[in-house]
């Protein structure tokens, strides 16, 4: 005898709601991806149509010349390789503590742990201040060095209160017990349970702290003395302020072009400096969404 497959009709009601939410989410949908599109479109379109104001969604008379301005610049690839750097060594170097940090403060036989918890999380709150800072980092030696820009900012106390809420919540004390009986060191534990169980916490601060360390330029700028180790956010922003400071005695016509230039480098820069992470995100957005949901279920 056929199963007979029933459906429940829809009131008008639900169709209305359901009509208004996809409704919204379409508007959501447009004011996120717009500026997306007229960014991409304005770094394909000619200097003159971008600082006319002629782009509203597709390029106007094609253009790579900021591309182009951009690749004949030398420093746009040595930072290029300081930023890659810095975002892999930095993010390593943040995950490792953070996660030997946040791990031991979820087990709740770990003496003192809500006293360490409290001096993490008041940090938060209360900091030294930037010229203390720049002391620590100056007697440290680490001055003009790429230590500077992994080692100052290497922990983030929200990572850390994300990370001990996953492992409280995703790793049960009973297999701590187990794996002990059995003969485990804590470092063993660590290596062959806790982390091939923690992919989706991972994947959150691997994508947070690479964003970050991407997007950073300040500590370069007062850290960092050698051009040479400069990384691609503070070569960018050296680029536009060369060619908005022009030459004040060159005639109208220069300075036109010169300023039309410098409208289309803003747009060509965002996408170089946005296109490694608009990569990335999508191998990781996965575990990102199940790590956060999870992360945040207990404080």
């Amino acid at each position: 005898m056929a199963s007979v497959r029933t459906t429940i009709k829809e009131s008008t009601g639900d169709k209305i709601f359901l009509a208004a939410i996809y409704t919204i989410l379409c508007i959501v949908l447009i004011v996120v991806l717009y500026p997306l599109i007229y960014i991409l479109s304005s770094s394909f379109s000619s200097p003159a149509a971008v600082s006319s104001g002629q782009v509203w969604l597709w390029p106007v008379d094609f253009s790579i010349k900021g591309y182009e301005a951009l690749l004949n610049t030398p420093q746009i690839l040595t930072g290029y390789a300081n930023s890659l750097f810095y975002t892999s060594a930095g993010t390593l170097v943040s995950v490792t503590l953070t996660v030997m940090i946040a791990y031991p403060l979820s087990r709740k036989t770990f003496f003192g742990r809500n006293a360490l918890m409290m001096l993490v999380t008041f940090t938060m709150l209360f900091s030294g201040g930037l010229i203390p800072t720049y002391m620590v980092v100056k007697e440290l030696g680490m001055i003009d060095t790429r230590w500077a820009l992994l080692i100052p900012n290497a922990v983030w106390v929200w990572q850390v209160i994300i990370a001990r809420s996953f492992f409280q919540s995703s790793i049960p004390e009973e297999l701590l017990e187990a794996s002990e009986m059995d003969g485990c060191s804590d470092l063993r534990f660590i290596w062959s349970v806790v982390l091939p169980l923690s992919k989706p916490i991972l994947a959150v601060l691997v994508l947070m702290y690479a964003v970050g360390q991407w997007n950073a330029y300040f500590d370069a700028l007062i850290y960092l003395k050698s051009a040479d180790k400069f990384p691609l956010q503070l070569i960018l922003r050296s680029i536009i302020i060369q060619n908005n400071s022009g030459n004040t005695v060159a005639d109208v016509g220069t300075q036109i072009q010169r300023q039309q230039l410098s409208d289309l480098l803003k747009f060509s820069l965002i996408v170089v400096a946005t296109l490694p992470v608009l990569l990335i995100y999508p191998f990781v957005q996965r575990f990102f969404v199940q790590g956060m949901l999870v992360g945040s279920v207990k404080g």
